[in-house]
């Protein structure tokens, strides 16, 4: 289950520390979807074609509305459902939608339009935020540093799992068999910076399982840093 608050781990820590390395820009992209949803496969699809890309950190977020059709999402969380609702109350809207995609926290797509999405992530892309971010792990132990803030953020730490097929054997996509990618498992928020001086922090992971380390103005708002191990 995600905990969307929960602080384990140090909190973040001010330090007058160098600056952690630039690291190369990538882009986050969220995607809202169900197994239940008959719209969602061809953005799913599209999807998997971010996975490869080192410049972006695809995530998959199942959420859980489309379960009373007929079919319970076996990645759904409530959580997820709650954070897409987070995002509509900071774009100003009460509606929410499968699929949608969300890039940097801050533009978002409703349906599956791929040239739209390529046109987003290059236009993320071309935009230094200003904040740096490193990620190392040592054993179970995660340090992160970062610089160049210029207000609160929130520090995550996102794990997922690269790729999952699903026979769907009831609701409106019954009979297929989807290959999922990304698919996120927890979205861990470990700490908060205020974006003054350096942060420095140590964060405990387990497991082989990958996960990226994102930093993300509250609300949620715009994801002004990613960065993997």
């Amino acid at each position: 289950m995600m905990t969307m608050r929960h602080f384990a781990g140090a909190l973040a820590t001010i330090m007058a520390l160098p600056a952690a390395a630039l690291a190369e820009p990538v882009v986050v992209v969220e995607l809202y979807t169900s197994q239940g949803c008959s719209s969602c496969p061809p953005a799913d699809e599209y999807f998997a074609t971010l996975v490869d890309d080192p410049a972006v950190v695809p995530l998959s977020m199942h959420v859980d509305y489309w379960d009373y059709i007929g079919w319970k999402d076996t990645f759904s969380d409530p959580a997820f459902t709650a954070r897409q609702h987070a995002y509509a109350r900071s774009f100003g809207t009460r509606t929410v939608y499968t699929p949608q995609m969300i890039v940097s926290g801050v533009d978002r797509i409703e349906g599956n339009n791929p040239a739209a999405m390529d046109a987003l992530i290059r236009m993320h892309l071309a935009h230094d935020t200003g904040v740096s971010l490193d990620v190392t792990r040592q054993g179970d132990t995660l340090a992160i540093a970062a610089d160049g803030a210029t207000g609160p953020l929130e520090v995550a730490v996102v794990r997922y799992d690269p790729q999952k097929d699903v026979a769907i054997k009831r609701g409106e996509n019954a009979g297929r068999t989807i290959r999922y990618h990304n698919i996120v498992t927890d979205w861990d928020v470990v700490g908060e910076w205020s974006g003054q001086g350096t942060l420095q922090m140590d964060a405990q992971v387990t497991g082989d399982g990958p996960f990226v380390v994102i930093l993300q103005k509250p609300g949620p708002l715009d994801i002004v840093a990613a960065a993997r191990p």
